[in-house]
């Protein structure tokens, strides 16, 4: 077999190694759905009808709620890559004849669909109390795109905190600059309504382009660039990520 071959084979077993432990351990996918359900009730119906949006206040807040879960999966997959680490798991993978980049990949892959999964059930609770999209199947499938590639960078870049902080305590509080970011977006309310020098910030940072343009896309109404440039933000970010945990990675091995 070729060396691809080998890889993805080996990514795989990686994958499934990670799929085992949240079966095993359900409360990380059970936190993943039950925290954005809880900010999306407590927001849309104690503060929903203080915030004007135009529109009924759900269809405002449901991407909002989708780039909340997809930031708090970024604390779980740091945490676990830190364990591993810390534990010692790691290095004896590297003592084994499997391809390095499976170990990385599988928790990443493994973080991409516990989370998918986790906002698939959330934006069900959201239909059910009242959420109405207008999207068309192929705006659902760009949506799908745009969230996976989200969840892509942001796995990415957890995966690299992990390995760059090594404890899981350690990770967990640098992740949480990554569950920052949507309060400081247009996720919950028009940045039009922050003050001036917040405004340059939450217009220019890549959460904001991708909720305007999820949020357009489901609800059938011209996105604009928004999505170019979400794209681009976020494909970035995860080439970064992918080298920042390539490069933690080596390091370790070289100590």
């Amino acid at each position: 077999m070729s060396s691809l071959t080998f890889a993805l084979t080996d990514s795989s077993t990686m994958l499934r190694r990670v799929l085992r432990h949240t079966a095993r351990n359900p409360s990380t996918l059970v936190m993943a759905i039950v925290l954005p359900t809880v900010i999306l009730l407590l927001l849309n119906y104690a503060f929903g009808g203080a915030i004007h949006t135009g529109g009924a206040y759900i269809n405002y807040l449901v991407p909002g709620i989708v780039l909340m879960g997809a930031s708090y999966s970024a604390s779980a997959t740091a945490v676990a890559v830190a364990t591993d680490s810390s534990q010692g798991i790691i290095d004896r993978f590297r003592t084994m004849a499997i391809a390095r980049s499976s170990v990385l990949t599988g928790h990443v892959v493994g973080s991409v669909l516990r989370a998918m999964l986790g906002l698939a059930l959330v934006v069900l609770v959201a239909l059910a109390i009242g959420y109405r999209p207008a999207a068309t199947p192929v705006h659902w499938l760009a949506v799908i795109g745009l969230v996976a590639l989200m969840l892509l960078a942001i796995a990415w870049i957890a995966t690299a905190m992990g390995l760059a902080t090594g404890s899981a305590a350690g990770a967990a509080s640098l992740a949480a600059i990554l569950q920052i970011l949507p309060f400081m977006s247009g996720a919950f309310v028009p940045t039009n309504t922050m003050p001036g020098w917040l405004q340059a910030f939450t217009a220019n940072q890549p959460m904001t382009h991708i909720v305007a343009a999820l949020r357009a896309l489901l609800a059938n109404t011209q996105a604009g660039n928004q999505g170019w440039i979400a794209i681009i933000w976020f494909a970035g970010l995860a080439t970064a990520g992918y080298l920042w945990a390539r490069a933690a990675f080596d390091r370790q091995a070289h100590r």
